[in-house]
C-alpha cells in the first residue's frame, strides 16, 4: 500500500486540487476534516462507486484520510481488494494535517461514539442490578447480557452496540454537504 505524509501531499498540490476522501463517521468529519476532503465513510465505502463518481480521471491518485491513518489503511486495502492500486493512504491522517498547520474546515463537535457507548453500556448494566433488586432477579441477567456484548467486542473487534448507536440520528448528518458545516 502506498503512503504519503501531509506534507509531502500539500507540496504535490498546493493549489489544494486532489482528489480526498475521508473515511471517518460523518460526525467526525463535520466536526473537522481537510479542507478538500469529502466524507465517505468506511461503513458505507464502496470502492466502485466512489472511483466511478470521481471528478478526476480514474488513473489519477486517489487519497484516503481518516483520524490518525488506520481506518483510511482499512479503506486503501477494500481498494486494492477490489482492483483499484492508485489509492494513497495520508499517514498521520486528520490529526497529522491539523498539526502542520493546512487548512481544515471545523464545525459542530460530537460526543466520540465510543463515549456513547461506555455511557449505554453503563446505564444498562446499573438498570440490570436496580432492576434485579427491586422487580425481579431475572432482570440481573441485562447486566449479564451487557457484560457478555462487551467481550465479544474486545475478543472479535466488533461491538454491534457501536454500530447501532452509530446509526442514531444524532450521530448522522443528514447528507455529505451538510457535515461539511
Amino acid at each position: 500500500m502506498q503512503t504519503i505524509d501531509v506534507n509531502r501531499l500539500n507540496d504535490l498540490h498546493p493549489n489544494g486540487r486532489i482528489d480526498l476522501i475521508d473515511v471517518r463517521m460523518p460526525t467526525e468529519f463535520r466536526a473537522v476534516h481537510a479542507k478538500s476532503a469529502r466524507s465517505v465513510p468506511l461503513d458505507a465505502l464502496e470502492p466502485r462507486e466512489v472511483m466511478s463518481g470521481r471528478n478526476g480521471s480514474s488513473n489519477d491518485p486517489l487519497y484516503v484520510i481518516c483520524r490518525s491513518g488506520n481506518r483510511s489503511a482499512q479503506a486503501c486495502e477494500k481498494f486494492i481488494s477490489a482492483g483499484y492500486e492508485n489509492v494513497i493512504n495520508v499517514e498521520g491522517g486528520t490529526t497529522a494535517w491539523e498539526q502542520a498547520g493546512l487548512p481544515v474546515v471545523r464545525g459542530k463537535k460530537a460526543m466520540p461514539l465510543m463515549q456513547q457507548v461506555q455511557i449505554s453500556a453503563g446505564f444498562l448494566v446499573l438498570l440490570g442490578v436496580v432492576l434485579g433488586y427491586f422487580v425481579h432477579p431475572y432482570f440481573v441477567g441485562l447486566s449479564g447480557f451487557v457484560g457478555a456484548g462487551l467481550m465479544f467486542a474486545g475478543f472479535s473487534g466488533l461491538c454491534p452496540m457501536a454500530s447501532l448507536i452509530a446509526k442514531m440520528p444524532w450521530n448522522q448528518c443528514g447528507s455529505v454537504k451538510s457535515c461539511s458545516v
